[in-house]
């Protein structure tokens, strides 16, 4: 009598080919999910890059530090933070009373200015509905709330700057600590190269935060200055604007370049003309002086790449992407060299 042969059911996949497409399934699910996930925390994610990256400016700052103070780490990042966070309160605290007070009217003389500007168009066959050109203006200035909110408005933005600031202390005191935790995360096989990457990482953004720390400083300064010289309203604001969207590439030279001129030429034709002149004196002397400097000791990314970066990241997760968009490709950027070094290494001393 034959024996019944046993047929595999519906629930069982022999199928090469469908195992094959279910794995690739799975990967595509967990893509997904995963996706959503980073979209649902990106704000905590964000919070954690920027501890990051304040964690590489205080590390940078202690190692500059200990080419003249021949003193212990510990104590060279105690006096670091403690200058950090003193500079932080003498901005959004000693000097916030003028700094609130001018915010409003920098406002108010921004959409004045744009009122003015359309009725000029208008007189000039160039029809321009001035309160929808009012409006645009307000959209602009609320694009850069968060940062003038952080100049005019602490309580605003102090939640984020502190747990920033906490997670880049934390950081900085015992990277290793934290290192060796994501690494244990890893196989032994993959471990050494991990801590390799991050070596480069560190390395990376302690040179483009001090290229940026500069350019910041440089900026807001000589702004500073050369506004109060020729007397342009608001000399200090603008100052302390311009040095905070120094740290945007591209788009915050722009947003202050369009604040310095529209406030220039609110106090007349003679102060507009020397408000322009300092915003192309000051960003000429960042563009060919500090920027290919800063290019030459860290990673050269392509303004092209940071200003399409700037955009997405910017959209969708809001001013907080815009400021850590440049970093963020930075650090992508040594992954993925080092992870070609890697491959190449690899295929040299691959047999045969």
């Amino acid at each position: 009598m034959p024996q019944h042969i046993e047929q595999p059911g519906p629930n069982e996949f022999r199928d090469p080919l469908i195992r094959h497409e279910i794995k690739r399934a799975g990967v595509w699910i967990g893509l997904t999910l995963g996706a959503l996930l980073i979209w649902q925390l990106s704000f905590p994610i964000l919070l954690i890059i920027g501890g990051v990256v304040f964690a590489a400016m205080l590390d940078g700052g202690t190692r500059l530090l200990g080419r003249a103070l021949k003193v212990g780490r510990p104590i060279r990042l105690l006096i670091v933070a403690i200058g950090v966070i003193a500079f932080m309160m003498w901005v959004f605290v000693l000097a916030g009373t003028q700094l609130i007070a001018q915010a409003e009217t920098l406002r108010q003389v921004v959409e004045g200015q744009i009122a003015v500007i359309s009725r000029l168009a208008a007189a000039r066959g160039i029809m321009i509905d001035i309160d929808q050109a009012t409006a645009i203006g307000r959209e602009a200035l609320g694009t850069i709330g968060p940062v003038t909110s952080a100049v005019g408005s602490v309580f605003g933005a102090i939640a984020a700057i502190a747990m920033i600031v906490v997670i880049g202390v934390f950081l900085a005191v015992e990277p290793r600590l934290y290192e060796r935790g994501v690494a244990w995360m890893l196989p032994m096989n993959r471990r050494h190269e991990f801590y390799r990457t991050m070596a480069l990482m560190g390395q990376t953004l302690r040179r483009l935060m001090a290229g940026r720390l500069l350019a910041m400083f440089v900026e807001g300064v000589a702004t500073w200055l050369l506004l109060s010289l020729g007397n342009v309203p608001m000399a200090a604001l603008l100052g302390v604007l311009t040095g905070l969207f120094a740290f945007l590439p591209n788009i915050g030279a722009l947003i202050s370049g369009s604040l310095l001129i529209l406030v220039g030429f609110s106090g007349g034709m003679e102060t507009g003309l020397w408000a322009v002149g300092v915003y192309l004196f000051v960003h000429f002397i960042d563009g060919y002086l500090i920027v290919p400097m800063v290019a030459r000791r860290s990673v050269d990314l392509a303004p092209a790449l940071v200003l399409a970066a700037q955009l997405l990241l910017g959209a969708l997760f809001g001013i907080l992407g815009l400021a850590l968009a440049d970093p963020i490709i930075a650090m992508i950027k040594v992954w993925l060299e080092r992870g070609s070094e890697r491959r190449a290494e690899l295929q040299v001393y691959e047999p045969g």
